[in-house]
């Protein structure tokens, strides 16, 4: 699979909401592959890569939670100098837009995977892999 499920959950921006959410998943035994968290004065976008997708998306509905389940694209991007740069350069050439990126911590030396979100997956995907950028699957997303 070339894209990975990502939860982007409404939190208000109070004191013990991320806890809460992130003990909820944590007590069902769903584990944070990565998060990224937008806030703004009144609540925030938590926006989290979990080890069990389906089971997260059963568990947030039952419990009352506000979130979006997008795909986005998980890259390999090597941990070098202008690593970054040549993703958003392969991109740029195939004239798309990404709307929101980040980063996050894998076990494989010398690589920093990187989460992206574009307005275009298919012609996203096609673009990296012409320039010989690896794509992370979601099984690897999820294992991470």
């Amino acid at each position: 699979m070339d894209t990975i499920k990502q939860f982007s959950i409404f939190v208000e921006n109070k004191q013990g909401k991320m806890a809460e959410v992130t003990r909820l998943l944590a007590d069902a035994g769903i584990d944070l592959r990565t998060l990224s968290l937008a806030d703004t004065r009144d609540f925030g976008i938590l926006r989290i890569i979990v080890n069990d997708p389906d089971k997260a998306e059963t568990l947030l509905h039952e419990n009352g939670w506000t979130f979006k389940v997008t795909s986005v694209i998980g890259i390999k991007v090597p941990d070098v100098p202008g690593g970054v740069a040549s993703v958003l350069e392969a991109l740029n050439d195939a004239d798309l837009n990404v709307e929101y990126m980040y980063a996050f911590v894998n076990r494989t030396p010398g690589r920093a995977d990187t989460i992206i979100r574009v307005d275009d997956e298919t012609a996203a995907l096609k673009a990296l892999r012409d320039h010989g950028i690896d794509i992370l699957t979601a099984e690897e997303a999820y294992d991470a």
